[in-house]
């Protein structure tokens, strides 16, 4: 079932390209924006996953914690994050288990590679409740950074 705006944000935890675990509900009492894509090292996560890092500045002062999300090994991830140069984490749901709980899964992408997350953003607030959801069927269309940014704004004052 499709997140929606409003409810209480689906709890995970994943590992980081640390090996750390990160558990979202242990991020109460700050913003949340996760971006799920994909797969690492495809042009469209590059550029959106780029676009984030060079813009950072902006998370951080609407007091947001940005992750990275795909279901690429932890190895991957660390080095996308590595040659990306990224400076904000990366988690590696291998075992899909955000990807189901958010609804962001293609059952079947292509080249028979089925499985993957669907490009998708949401942000949760410092409660926990999910303040916006954007999944785009689309795996070339990046999500409305402009209106993520609006909402961040709006939840932080």
């Amino acid at each position: 079932m499709a997140i929606q705006v409003g409810q209480q944000a689906p709890d995970f935890t994943l590992r980081d390209t640390e090996k750390q675990k990160v558990t979202l509900s242990e991020q109460k009492g700050k913003n949340v924006l996760l971006l799920f894509y994909p797969a690492a090292f495809t042009s469209t996560c590059t550029t959106e996953l780029c676009g984030v890092r060079d813009n950072l500045t902006f998370y951080n002062d609407t007091n947001a914690v940005v992750y990275g999300i795909a279901v690429d090994s932890l190895f991957a991830q660390r080095e996308f994050k590595k040659q990306l140069e990224l400076n904000f984490p990366l988690l590696s749901d291998f075992n899909k288990v955000a990807s189901r709980a958010y609804d962001t899964i293609y059952e079947h992408w292509f080249n028979d590679m089925d499985g993957v997350s669907k490009r998708s953003a949401f942000v949760i607030d410092k409660e926990g409740i999910v303040r916006y959801a954007e999944v785009l069927e689309n795996a070339s269309d990046v999500p409305n950074f402009e209106a993520i940014q609006n909402c961040l704004q709006s939840i932080n004052n």
